[in-house]
């Protein structure tokens, strides 16, 4: 296990306990790679900024629900900060009444193993490599749904395919990525 990624488990145990000073520790340990995760999802500057004040205060409230069994530190952060990221592109919008339907929020209890990829930066290859290896159909739509937070209708109306299709592609490449990233 590498030094860092032990110093974010320090840090995270003292955060659980309720030490204030931790969350210092953890904003200078985590708040490059949490800001860049926001920033691709949001694509401004400040607004990202502010999220990323919102990430840590949600992170100071629920540090005593981490689990370290579920997955790494970083991956728990990061799935809070796309969370937020995401909520927040829902919520604009929705006030700009483009539509209701929204993707699966990806809870914080339930973190998989194949939610590494989102931030640990070895994986990051294996990732763009799982990615490379699907059809482009269910490439594009993956990434835009994901990395974009575009919604399944509006994947449909931007590719100009029905609605079903567009699931369809979603379903098959993520399980075509969680085969591939099993066995990476």
């Amino acid at each position: 296990m590498s030094s860092a990624r032990l110093e974010l488990d320090r840090v995270m145990g003292s955060l659980s306990d309720g030490d204030r000073s931790a969350l210092a520790d953890l904003y200078a340990l985590t708040s490059a790679k949490l800001f860049g995760t926001i920033l691709r999802i949001v694509r401004g500057r400040d607004r990202a900024e502010d999220l990323l004040q919102d990430v840590y205060v949600r992170v100071w409230r629920k540090a005593s629900t981490f689990d370290p069994a579920k997955g790494t530190a970083m991956t728990w952060l990061c799935t809070i900060a796309r969370n937020v990221a995401l909520n927040d592109l829902r919520r604009e919008r929705r006030s700009a009444e483009i539509s209701d339907e929204v993707l699966p929020e990806i809870k914080d209890e339930d973190l998989q193993p194949t939610d590494e990829w989102l931030c640990a930066k070895e994986e990051v290859l294996a990732l763009a490599d799982c990615l490379e290896a699907l059809q482009s159909d269910h490439r594009r739509s993956i990434m835009l749904a994901y990395f974009e937070g575009y919604t399944h209708s509006e994947l449909a109306e931007k590719t100009a395919v029905p609605l079903g299709t567009v699931k369809s592609w979603i379903r098959r490449g993520l399980a075509g990525l969680r085969g591939c990233l099993d066995g990476a």
